[in-house]
């Protein structure tokens, strides 16, 4: 069982549209906070056998200037990589996938006895087709993360075989508890657009899509449930 409400709860989102080395960009944060040392969720979160565990194979290698390439999806090239150094750590990759170039950073900091895990996604305007940008707004890429973020706290709680493993991420979706999850979570990335001056009536609309999306549902909307 996934507490569906907690998770949505214990995590903030936000967008923001800014310059970034001269180019209009999107940049997307996802926080939350875990109750394990900054050790711990470094090595979660940078090891092979750990990221395979909460999230999906990868291969490759995983240190400053290698590459590395996630089974069946996104590769890249790590651009920084610092460990956990006093109360801080970050890495900061390329996110390669379908020809286009986006860039992931994960930053970790000590929190009491827990760790607050930031993840920024920034992408170039220019490199998002504008269909898929105005028919999902933010929660195209904004749901994904939060499964991965959901998937990362189940790991780190010990649920062993809980997260949403890539086999068992469409049977998921289509459950009661699964619709619930990717409904919250695109509602909730439509406020975080709302909050960045999209319409509200234009942001529900993308928030729909996208449930749809990720469940299979079609347009996502109330009366195409049940």
């Amino acid at each position: 069982m996934v507490d569906v409400l907690g998770q949505l709860g214990a995590v903030s989102r936000g967008v923001r549209s800014e310059v970034v080395d001269g180019e209009p960009s999107s940049v997307q944060t996802l926080e939350q906070t875990y109750p394990s040392p900054i050790a711990d969720v470094w090595e979660a979160v940078t090891t092979r056998e750990r990221i395979a565990r909460w999230f999906m194979p990868v291969s490759g290698e995983l240190e400053l200037g290698g590459r590395y390439q996630l089974e069946g999806n996104a590769g890249g090239t790590v651009l920084e990589c610092e460990p956990p150094a006093g109360e801080t750590a970050h890495y900061r990759v390329t996110w390669e996938f379908g020809g286009g170039v986006t860039w992931l950073t994960v930053r970790l900091e000590a929190a009491g006895e827990g760790t607050r895990l930031e993840l920024e996604h920034v992408a170039r305007d220019a490199d998002v087709p504008a269909e898929m940008s105005e028919m999902f707004g933010p929660g195209a890429t904004g749901v994904g993360w939060d499964g991965g973020l959901l998937g990362l706290a189940l790991h780190l709680a010990g649920q062993a075989g809980a997260g949403l493993k890539p086999e068992e991420l469409e049977a998921w979706a289509a459950s009661d508890e699964g619709r619930a999850f990717y409904r919250g979570a695109a509602d909730a990335w439509g406020a975080a657009s709302v909050a960045n001056g999209t319409e509200a009536t234009a942001a529900a609309r993308q928030a729909d899509a996208t449930f749809g999306f990720y469940t299979g549902t079609g347009t996502g909307g109330e009366g195409d449930e049940g």
